[in-house]
């Protein structure tokens, strides 16, 4: 009975392995030439998508995430790669504003307010790259996040009519990522149990033009 268990259990690692694996694989060979690290290398867009993030970390500490894709839009914008931002993130509590925090830092930073759009219901990365085509009307876009939400973003993106690719933000050591990493894998097979579904965003909306 003991070996009997130990095989089934065995078999269902396997199983899993093989899932998360595939799930990896197809994304990452679906998105291939399409995100990039060097500036002078991306195509120009109208506009640049970032994905949000918090600014803090849970113990109370910058986010070091969050530090990484507000300079990598600032580049971005800098260099004329884009000419707007549309921050996508969570707003879902009175306390808890992802766009706006995001605003805050990118006026900072030097783009003019006028340039930043905000969308308050990218509550998931499916919701950011959906509401980007239907509520914001864009045919195609530049992701700005680090390289392994890039990808899923932009294979998101692409099985729902959105050309998309990736500005990748700096990314941090495995050793301090580790957790993350592990956790992208799971979202990976996420993706395609949301189009399996044929999942929504949890809000639509008016339509907002950028401009």
């Amino acid at each position: 009975m003991i070996k009997k268990f130990g095989i089934l259990f065995l078999i269902g690692l396997v199983g899993v392995y093989l899932i998360l694996a595939s799930c990896d694989s197809i994304i990452e060979k679906a998105t291939q030439n399409r995100t990039y690290w060097n500036l002078k290398e991306v195509p120009k867009n109208k506009v640049g998508l970032v994905l949000g993030t918090s600014n803090r970390l849970v113990g109370g500490g910058s986010n070091p995430y969050y530090t990484n894709r507000i300079n990598a839009t600032l580049k971005l914008f800098k260099a004329g790669k884009i000419d707007f931002v549309l921050v996508s993130g969570d707003n879902s509590t009175l306390y808890y504003n992802e766009p706006t925090v995001f605003k805050k830092d990118l006026i900072l930073g030097g783009i003019p307010t006028e340039k930043i759009f905000l969308d308050y219901a990218g509550f998931r990365t499916l919701d950011s790259m959906v509401r980007a085509k239907y509520i914001f009307g864009l045919d195609s876009v530049t992701v700005i996040s680090q390289k392994f939400h890039n990808e899923r973003a932009i294979y998101l993106a692409k099985q729902k009519g959105l050309y998309a690719i990736g500005y990748n933000a700096e990314d941090l050591s495995i050793k301090h990522a580790l957790k993350v990493h592990i956790r992208e894998y799971f979202a990976r097979v996420k993706v395609f149990i949301d189009l399996a579904l044929n999942t929504q965003p949890k809000f639509f909306g008016e339509k907002i033009e950028i401009k």
